[in-house]
């Protein structure tokens, strides 16, 4: 019964992980790609973007918490 339990968990928590993943990335290649990188703005949507995907990680990270032995 815990080894499908962890299997659930692990694949939520990769699900999530890689969605962060994703963010992280266009909060990056977004802004190089569209040629606005010095504008205030492009930058401030990146960081938001960037900070998306940094506290989905964390709760892929909190996620993984629920595994059971």
């Amino acid at each position: 019964m815990h080894t499908l339990h962890n299997a659930r968990i692990n694949l939520l928590a990769t699900a999530v992980n890689n969605l962060a993943l994703a963010f992280t990335i266009a909060g990056f290649v977004a802004p190089l790609t569209s040629g606005q990188i010095s504008s205030g703005g492009r930058v401030l949507v990146a960081v938001a973007w960037i900070g998306v995907g940094i506290v989905l990680h964390g709760c892929g990270q909190f996620v993984l918490g629920g595994l059971r032995q």
